[in-house]
């Protein structure tokens, strides 16, 4: 009797006797279930992306933001800021020439990397995936970037830089 005894079963493995092999294995009907409501999680989210953007679209950017000393940017050079409204917006601001002036988001439109002027071949570049951007427009001029770079006017008084909200001139 003694012996039947120290062969005895624990306790724990009494109250849960569920297998190695149960306990590590999922159904089909699990890994679909698990599916389905990743599936509805994606696409919950993804509606609250668009209602969001419907219900509180971006304003325009209103009046004339100083940037800087016109004389502190040298022809040919770059000059980071940003902007602050509902959210900060990273821009650059080009001296293309001695009166011409433009400004453009620094975030590429293909995947939102940072892109940065170069003066050597007067064209904007993201070093993500090789695309570049015209200086002078912001159009596309080669690489994956689907759209050009959203750009704003520059406004130069009494040696001062400002920006405001681009509008397209409408007699072109």
């Amino acid at each position: 009797m003694a012996q039947g005894n120290s062969e005895k079963e624990p306790n724990w493995k009494s109250d849960f006797p569920i297998e190695t092999r149960r306990v590590t294995h999922v159904s089909r009907r699990e890994f679909a279930k698990f599916l389905g409501i990743l599936s509805g999680a994606f696409a919950l989210s993804n509606g609250f992306i668009v209602v969001r953007a419907m219900a509180f679209p971006e304003k325009p950017l209103e009046g004339e933001h100083f940037i800087v000393d016109a004389s502190e940017v040298a022809v040919g050079e770059m000059f980071q800021f940003e902007i602050e409204g509902s959210k900060t917006i990273p821009y650059i601001l080009i001296h293309l020439e001695e009166n011409e002036w433009r400004a453009f988001e620094q975030k590429c439109t293909h995947l939102t990397c940072a892109v940065r002027y170069d003066k050597q071949v007067n064209k904007i570049q993201c070093p993500c995936h090789n695309g570049w951007f015209s200086a002078d427009t912001g159009e596309v001029l080669q690489g994956p970037p689907p759209r050009p770079l959203p750009q704003l006017e520059v406004v130069v008084k009494e040696g001062k830089v400002y920006v405001k909200e681009f509008v397209e001139n409408q007699n072109v």
